[in-house]
C-alpha cells in the first residue's frame, strides 16, 4: 500500500507543480520533495522500497578499458554482432524520432546527417571507453526540453551536472523511492503523446491504422526494442504491397496530337501497343509486371509492344531481368519490344545490366526535357518503319513555352 500511496502522492504533486508553477523544475522538485516525506515513514519502522543498493564510485562508474579483438575475444564478436545491430539500429530510430519530435515543438529543422554522425561517433567513444550505447532516450529528452533545454549543449551539461552529482550526492538515490521515480518517468513519457498526431494516424490511411494499432499492442506486451521492430516490419510489408503494383496503361495518339487513353473500340494502329507503366519498379513488383504485359500479348494481331517508362522509377535487376525475359519471349514469336521516355537513371541501369544489347540502340529512345511525347512518338515511327509502313508520321502537340532558353 505504500507504493500506491507514494505513486498518488507523487502524480499530484508533479501535475500541481505544473500547474501552479510552470517555472519550476517539476521533475526534481517532485522528486526531492517526496523523498524527504519517505523519510517519515522509514523513521517510524515502516519499509519503503527505495534505491538502497545504489552505489557510485569512480571504479563503478569507469570500468576498465575493454579488451581489443583477439582470440579469446572472438567467440563473443560472433555471439554479440546481432545484439549489436538490433541496438545500433534501435539507436537510430530512437534518435530519429524524439528529433522529429522535438523539432516540430520547437519549429527547428533537424539536418538527420549531423545526427548520424554525433550519434555515431558518442558510440564508438562508448565502445572503446566502456560505456552504455548512447542513443537518444525519450524519457531524457522530453524531460530535458520540458525543462527549458534549447540546445543540444543543454545534453552535455545535463551529463555534466549528473556525472558531478553521482560523486558528491550519489548516496543520496538511497532515500529516493522506487515507486516515485517510476511515477514521474511515466509522467513525462505520457508528455510525448500527441492526440492531434494520433488522430491523424488513425485516420490518414488504413496502413496507418494499422501500423499504429498493432505498434501500441506489441509496445503492451513485448519488450519496447522488440515491439518497435515489430512496428518498423508491418510498415515495411504494406509499403511494399503498396508500391508493388505499376500502372499499365494503354496509350494512343489522338487526332490532335496528344497521348491519351486508348479507346475501348481498339487500336489506332491494330499492330502497335503502346503501354504507359507509371509506378515502383522493384523486385515485389516485378511478377505484377510481367504478368500484365505477358496478359497484352494475348492479341494475336499486335505485333510491337512500346514501353513508355517515362514515370516508371527505381528499376532493378528483377525487373530487368524481367524485361529481358519479354523481349526474348516476343522475337521467339516474331514480335518485338521498344522502350521510350527513358530517362537517365533509367537507361545508366538498362546500360549496365546489359539490356541496351539486348533491346538494341535502336529501340531505346530517351525522354526530351522539352515535350514529354516526342521520345514515344519516335518510338512509334520506330514501330512503323519495323512493321514497312512507308511514309510513317506521327504529329504530336508542341509547348514552346517549354524549349529551353539558350
Amino acid at each position: 500500500m505504500a507504493e500506491h500511496r507514494f505513486s498518488a502522492l507523487t502524480l499530484a504533486g508533479y501535475f500541481s507543480i505544473k500547474r501552479w508553477l510552470p517555472r519550476w523544475p517539476a521533475f526534481a522538485t517532485t522528486l526531492i520533495a517526496v523523498s524527504l516525506l519517505a523519510l517519515i515513514p522509514a523513521v517510524l519502522g515502516q519499509q519503503v522500497p527505495t534505491f538502497s543498493n545504489a552505489t557510485f564510485s569512480w571504479s563503478e562508474l569507469l570500468p576498465p578499458f575493454p579488451d581489443f579483438i583477439s582470440s579469446s575475444t572472438l567467440p563473443d564478436f560472433s555471439r554479440l554482432f546481432g545484439l549489436a545491430l538490433a541496438l545500433a539500429f534501435l539507436a537510430t530510430l530512437e534518435n530519429s524520432a524524439m528529433s522529429k519530435t522535438l523539432a516540430s515543438r520547437s519549429n527547428q529543422r533537424v539536418d538527420p546527417n549531423q545526427d548520424m554522425l554525433a550519434l555515431g561517433a558518442a558510440n564508438l567513444a562508448c565502445a572503446y571507453l566502456s560505456g552504455m550505447p548512447a542513443s537518444c532516450s525519450l524519457t531524457r529528452s522530453a524531460l530535458n526540453y520540458t525543462s527549458g533545454a534549447r540546445t543540444g549543449l543543454a545534453s552535455m551539461w545535463n551529463g555534466l551536472c549528473c556525472l558531478i552529482g553521482a560523486l558528491t550526492l550519489g548516496a543520496a538515490v538511497a532515500y529516493i523511492p522506487r515507486a516515485a521515480l517510476a511515477t514521474l518517468v511515466v509522467c513525462v513519457a505520457f508528455s510525448l503523446f500527441n492526440k492531434r498526431q494520433i488522430s491523424i494516424s488513425l485516420h490518414a490511411t488504413r496502413s496507418d491504422a494499422l501500423v499504429f494499432v498493432v505498434t501500441l499492442i506489441a509496445t503492451l506486451m513485448l519488450p519496447l526494442h522488440v515491439a518497435i521492430f515489430v512496428g518498423i516490419g508491418v510498415s515495411i510489408v504494406l509499403y511494399l504491397r503498396k508500391s508493388s503494383r505499376p500502372s499499365l496503361v494503354e496509350y494512343e495518339f489522338n487526332e490532335e496530337g496528344l497521348l491519351t487513353e486508348a479507346r475501348q473500340g481498339g487500336r489506332q494502329h491494330p499492330a502497335i501497343s503502346i503501354v504507359h507503366v507509371e509506378g515502383e519498379l522493384f523486385f515485389g513488383s516485378a511478377d505484377l509486371f510481367r504478368t500484365q504485359i505477358q496478359r497484352s500479348c494475348v492479341d494475336p494481331n499486335l505485333r510491337i509492344i512500346i514501353l513508355r517508362l517515362k514515370n516508371a522509377r527505381h528499376l532493378d535487376a528483377t525487373c530487368a531481368m524481367a524485361i529481358e525475359e519479354l523481349v526474348r519471349l516476343l522475337r521467339a514469336d516474331g514480335r518485338d519490344l521498344i522502350i521510350s521516355g527513358v530517362v537517365k537513371d533509367l537507361y545508366r541501369v538498362l546500360k549496365d545490366s546489359g539490356l541496351v544489347e539486348v533491346v538494341g540502340k535502336d529501340n531505346i529512345f530517351p525522354a526530351s526535357p522539352t515535350n514529354p511525347n516526342l521520345a514515344t512518338r519516335n518510338a512509334l515511327i520506330r514501330a512503323q518503319t519495323i512493321l514497312g509502313i512507308k511514309d510513317a508520321d506521327v504529329r504530336i502537340y508542341y509547348d514552346p513555352s517549354k524549349q529551353p532558353s539558350t
